[in-house]
């Protein structure tokens, strides 16, 4: 077989490169109880997509630092409650996605929220000083501030709180709730789990933002990681601050929020994935102490992964 990363048993061992910051926990804590102490002011508005048997909402809610955060809504009309929900993560830059494609969800009695991520391709604001999207650089905004300013540490709280809003609706049941995702929507994934700790069940395929100094070393700070080679290049040329670089990133490495995790876990990797390498996600999933299981695909890189969308459903109807 092939290898663009570590052998296999390698992979299993594998627990990481990217330093994580002493005060790691105490940042977290800080920023839950920050998010905990906003008023989402919880909005409503009927979508114009519809269909007999779901309601369809776009809801607003405010999150950290002001920001106006978007996510479609859709419940069953024939169950009101309570019954399960899944959250929904979307892909680097992308956003929610189809109304349509949550429908199988609502069909089996599940109340759906997908978010779109602040800044990126959807409806969701990132108030930082400019008006519209910001697309990318997400990794490294705010990296030369105060890590309180990283924007990731900002879209991870805001899947924690679109969990507990939809926890909070009078139709779900608080106890069985799901989340699912890919790539970026699998590292959200793994990140709501580990923040919002009554998330019973995450499906993660391929995740993101995991391990980022291991994805220096195999010099693949390119595509969904290339800001990564942008920074040092416009501002750290001589690699002077390096070490203080990476150890500021760990606090929005996923791998270093997995110990949190309580949910039980489905994770996906292809072994040939050089966008998201294996050796990462491994780094994330070797440190959930929670039930977990891995789905490994040998000839896959990060593309879409056969029988991984049945398998999904499969799992989550189970709430």
């Amino acid at each position: 077989m092939p290898i663009v990363d570590m052998p296999l048993h390698e992979l299993k061992q594998y627990q990481g490169r990217n330093p994580r910051p002493a005060d790691h926990d105490q940042f977290w804590e800080r920023a839950l109880a920050e998010m905990r102490g906003v008023d989402p002011r919880i909005e409503l508005k009927v979508a114009d997509f519809s269909v007999p048997f779901a309601e369809c909402f776009d809801l607003y809610f405010t999150g950290v630092r002001g920001a106006t955060v978007h996510a479609q809504y859709l419940r069953p009309t024939s169950s009101r409650g309570p019954h399960p929900a899944v959250l929904q993560f979307h892909g680097y830059t992308g956003n929610a996605g189809n109304w349509s494609e949550k429908l199988s969800y609502v069909g089996m009695g599940f109340s759906v929220a997908a978010l779109d991520c602040r800044g990126q391709g959807g409806k969701s604001q990132d108030p930082g000083g400019v008006a519209g999207t910001t697309y990318r650089g997400h990794i490294i905004r705010g990296l030369d501030d105060c890590p309180d300013n990283l924007l990731f540490r900002d879209i991870f709280l805001d899947t924690a709180q679109l969990a507990s809003i939809v926890m909070d609706m009078p139709e779900v049941d608080a106890d069985r709730v799901g989340a699912l995702g890919g790539s970026q929507g699998g590292a959200l994934t793994l990140a709501c789990a580990a923040l919002e700790p009554r998330i019973r069940r995450a499906m993660s395929a391929e995740p993101f933002l995991c391990d980022y100094k291991r994805v220096w070393e195999m010099d693949l700070a390119q595509g969904a990681y290339e800001e990564l080679r942008t920074f040092f290049r416009q501002f750290d040329p001589l690699h002077e601050r390096e070490d203080e670089i990476f150890t500021r990133l760990g606090y929005i490495d996923v791998q270093h929020l997995a110990p949190r995790i309580r949910a039980e876990v489905v994770m996906a990797v292809g072994l040939m994935d050089t966008i998201c390498p294996p050796s990462t996600q491994f780094a994330a999933y070797n440190k959930i102490t929670s039930p977990k299981s891995l789905a490994i695909y040998p000839d896959y890189a990060h593309e879409q992964l056969p029988g991984w969308s049945d398998r999904q459903f499969e799992f989550l109807a189970q709430l």
